[in-house]
């Protein structure tokens, strides 16, 4: 009887919730997650050499783990807590309620597997193919920009940065030490203010504002630097959209040699101001353009102020894992205008 009470309990409550729109729920009806599975579980074999030890946790339940860790912006301890705490999460990665959640390092040590064989560039391209197939191709042109991720900054000396960019270890440091210090990532400046970390270079399609391609940087790379790795041939329109960062007239040749339509906004410099019509034409572009800046305002709402790793190899996987949560969450919604 006390069963059947709660369960009723939980059925009404399950039903409030899609009322108010869960997003975890249009999550596991609209994604296929089993076609993560053979991935995943290739990445478990090439890892584990021997069976001694306790089994390995179903991969496609810590993968989702993850995203629920990019989704609410937790920490791996609070993921712990909050899978242990919400029966939405529980369900959410296919876990009994009478089962307990995998702890923090079991979700770290996951998630590193992912950073060691750079799997979650792989796992991006299989859920662009998934969203391809169901109709979401790339369409109406590209546009391509970069934004700053922070990480923690590093107290060091003068002479132990002069050290790291040359690529070698103070001697003061011990094997403790150089684990907590982050040696790859750099110091940039942006409208006067200076910035330490990486960056993340993206393509969107104009179409269906979804990440087509991404790259992960230090912060000193230039924006430009990755442009032409960035370009994608398969969006069906040659009109590609970005700020006066990229533009060149290197770059612009190269455009109209590979049949592209530049929509670079244009530069003035101080002895040759924009002309009125150059001014209006940048307000044209600025229009498509700022749709690469919706897509960093969801990712910055969603993360925490500065990525809680050290290494770029980390830092790839926790911005991949960004772009792709946000993929998802734009396909879920895609889906859903297109039912309505």
């Amino acid at each position: 009887m006390t069963l059947d009470l709660f369960g009723s309990f939980f059925d009404v409550q399950d039903k409030r919730l899609a009322q108010l729109g869960n997003p975890l729920l249009e999550l596991n009806e609209k994604i296929d997650w089993d076609s993560f599975r053979t991935l995943l579980e290739s990445l478990d074999q090439q890892q584990k050499k021997s069976r001694a030890g306790a089994k390995r946790k179903d991969s496609v339940m810590m993968f989702k783990g993850l995203i629920l860790q990019n989704l609410y912006g937790l920490s791996d301890d609070q993921l712990e807590y909050q899978i242990e705490d919400r029966r939405s999460f529980k369900d959410f990665i296919g876990l009994k309620p009478r089962h307990l959640a995998p702890d923090a390092k079991t979700f770290r040590a996951f998630k590193n597997r992912l950073s060691e064989h750079e799997q979650i560039t792989v796992l991006f391209d299989h859920f662009t193919q998934q969203m391809n197939e169901a109709g979401y191709r790339a369409r109406k042109g590209q546009i391509i920009d970069a934004t700053l991720i922070p990480v923690p900054i590093q107290r060091n000396s003068r002479e132990e940065n002069a050290r790291i960019k040359q690529g070698e270890q103070p001697k003061d440091w011990n094997e403790a030490k150089s684990r907590q210090k982050d040696t790859e990532a750099r110091w940039t400046k942006k409208k006067g203010k200076s910035h330490y970390g990486y960056k993340n270079h993206i393509e969107v399609d104009h179409g269906n504002k979804l990440i087509r391609k991404y790259k992960t940087t230090d912060a000193s790379v230039h924006d430009s630097n990755v442009f032409v790795e960035l370009l994608d041939a398969d969006n069906s329109n040659k009109d590609v959209w970005a700020d006066s960062a990229y533009r060149s007239e290197e770059k612009e040749a190269w455009l109209k040699e590979q049949r592209y339509r530049s929509k670079i906004q244009r530069k003035g410099c101080r002895n040759k101001p924009l002309s009125k019509k150059e001014q209006k034409g940048n307000r044209t572009r600025s229009k498509v353009r700022s749709r690469v800046e919706h897509i960093f305002g969801a990712q910055s709402n969603l993360r925490k102020k500065a990525l809680r790793c050290i290494g770029q190899c980390r830092a790839q996987t926790e911005i991949g894992l960004m772009n792709l949560v946000y993929n998802m969450r734009r396909f879920c919604f895609l889906e859903r205008i297109s039912v309505s």
